[in-house]
C-alpha cells in the first residue's frame, strides 16, 4: 500500500492518512543493559578494620554476663586437695557451655542486624569483618568470663578437707567460639537473600 490520502465514504469528508504497515525487516531496538555491580574491596577495607576492632570489644560484656549467669560447681575438698563435685553438680559444666553458646548466638544475630543497617558498605567484605570480629569477641569473652568467675568463686584461704567449695565455672571446649560468628553469617545471609538486589541496595540513597 502506498502513502497516499484515501477519502472515507460519504460526502465532504476530509482526506485521511493511513500509516503503512511495518515490514518484517524492521527490528525492535535493544535497550542497553545496566552493568553488573562488582564487589567493592578497597573502599570497604578501612570500615572493615573498624568493624573487627569494635566487635572484638563485645567479648568483654559477654564474658561479664556469662560469669554472673553460669552456676558454680559445689565440690568437696579431699585429703590430697582434689575437688570432687557432688552427684548432680557435674551437670553445671554443660550449663556453663550452653549459656555461653546462647549468649554468643544472640550477640551474633544482633551484630548481623546492625551490620545490615550500614547500607553504604553492604557486601562480602563487611560480612567477613563481622565474622572475624565475632570470633575474636568469643575468644575474649571466654577468657574474660573465666577470669571474672574465678574472682567471684575464689578458694577459701582456710579450707580444710571435707569442706564444701564452690568451684568457678569454666568453658572447657573451644567449639563455643563458633556460635557467634555462625550467627553473624546466618543473619547477614538471610538478609541478603531476602533483599534480592545485585548490589544489596547499597547504591539506593
Amino acid at each position: 500500500m502506498t502513502d497516499r490520502p484515501v477519502e472515507s465514504s460519504g460526502t465532504g469528508a476530509a482526506p485521511q492518512w493511513i500509516a503503512p504497515a511495518s515490514g518484517p525487516e524492521e527490528m525492535p531496538l535493544l535497550m542497553p543493559t545496566a552493568p553488573v555491580p562488582r564487589v567493592v574491596v578497597r573502599a570497604d577495607l578501612l570500615p572493615a578494620v573498624s568493624v573487627v576492632s569494635l566487635l572484638a570489644l563485645l567479648g568483654l560484656p559477654i564474658g561479664w554476663v556469662w560469669s554472673r549467669l553460669a552456676p558454680p560447681q559445689q565440690s568437696v575438698l579431699g585429703e590430697n586437695g582434689k575437688l570432687t563435685p557432688l552427684l548432680v553438680e557435674s551437670y553445671h559444666e554443660f550449663d556453663a557451655i550452653a549459656i555461653f553458646v546462647l549468649l554468643g548466638f544472640a550477640a551474633g544475630l544482633l551484630t548481623s542486624a546492625v551490620l545490615w543497617l550500614v547500607r553504604g558498605r553492604r557486601g562480602p567484605v563487611l560480612l567477613l569483618a563481622g565474622v572475624l570480629g565475632s570470633l575474636l569477641a568469643s575468644w575474649l569473652g571466654v577468657r574474660t568470663g573465666a577470669s571474672l568467675a574465678a574472682g567471684l568463686y575464689a578458694m577459701p584461704p582456710q579450707a580444710k578437707p571435707g569442706d564444701l567449695i564452690a568451684v568457678a565455672p569454666q568453658v572447657r571446649t573451644y567449639w563455643v567460639l563458633l556460635a557467634q560468628p555462625l550467627a553473624v553469617a546466618l543473619g547477614y545471609g538471610i538478609a541478603a537473600s531476602w533483599n534480592g538486589l545485585d548490589d544489596l541496595g547499597r547504591r539506593l540513597r
